[in-house]
C-alpha cells in the first residue's frame, strides 16, 4: 500500500496511527510508542521521559484530528482541512536521509511544539503531497458497514471506497441482496466498483 521506492513513508505512518487510535482511542502509550519506533522514530525520543503521558495523550488527539480529514471524500474540502492545519501547525519541512531510507521531506518536532502539533503538520505535508501528485484523494476511510478502516489508494486505477477486496465484496452482496429484497431482483445488475 504505500510506495515501496520510499522506504520511509509519513503517509504510511499516518495511516497507521490514525487507524490504530481510531480501533482504540485510548491507546496505551506504550503502543503508541511501539508504532512510532516501527516507522523510524529514535528509541531515545520515545521513553517515558521523553514522550510521557500526557505527550500520548496529544498524539491521540492529533490522531483523531487527522481521522476527519481521512475521511473527507470531497477534494476541494480536503484541501481546505490541510490549509487550514498548515496555517495552525505549518513548520518548514526540510529534506533529510538517515536510517537508510532514500531522501524524504520531513517535519521536526521543534522544542516548543509537542508531539501533537508534529503529527498534524507532517500529516498534512504527506496528505497534500499524495493530492498533488494523484490530482484527487488518495487515501479514504472504508465505505462497507461496520469498517471504516482508514487506507491509502496509491495504486494505479480510479479512486477506492474500500479498505480491501474482502470489504468490497461484501458491500456488493449486501447491495444484491438488497435489491432482490426490494424487488428489483438483482439479475445481472453489477455492484458497485470494489477497492
Amino acid at each position: 500500500m504505500g510506495d515501496s521506492r520510499d522506504g520511509f513513508s509519513a503517509a504510511r505512518r499516518l495511516i497507521d496511527l490514525a487507524e490504530a487510535v481510531r480501533a482504540t482511542p485510548e491507546l496505551p502509550r506504550t503502543e503508541l510508542a511501539e508504532l512510532l519506533a516501527g516507522h523510524g522514530e529514535r528509541p531515545a525520543d520515545l521513553t517515558e521521559e521523553a514522550f510521557p503521558e500526557a505527550s500520548a495523550a496529544e498524539l491521540r488527539a492529533a490522531a483523531r484530528r487527522m481521522g476527519e480529514v481521512l475521511g473527507e471524500g470531497d477534494e476541494g474540502r480536503a484541501a481546505e482541512a490541510l490549509n487550514a492545519l498548515f496555517a495552525e501547525y505549518g513548520t518548514r519541512p526540510r529534506l533529510t536521509r538517515h536510517d537508510g531510507h532514500p531522501w524524504h521531506l520531513h517535519v521536526d518536532r521543534g522544542e516548543e511544539a509537542g508531539w501533537g502539533d508534529w503529527f498534524l503538520a507532517s500529516g498534512a505535508l504527506a496528505l497534500a503531497q499524495l493530492l498533488t501528485e494523484y490530482g484527487r484523494i488518495a487515501w479514504g476511510a472504508c465505505a462497507a458497514a461496520g469498517c471504516g478502516r482508514f487506507f491509502l489508494a496509491t495504486g494505479p486505477g480510479s479512486a477506492r471506497r474500500y479498505c480491501s477486496g474482502s470489504c468490497a465484496t461484501r458491500a456488493r452482496v449486501a447491495a444484491h441482496r438488497r435489491r432482490r429484497r426490494e424487488g428489483g431482483g438483482g439479475g445481472g445488475g453489477e455492484g458497485e466498483a470494489g477497492g
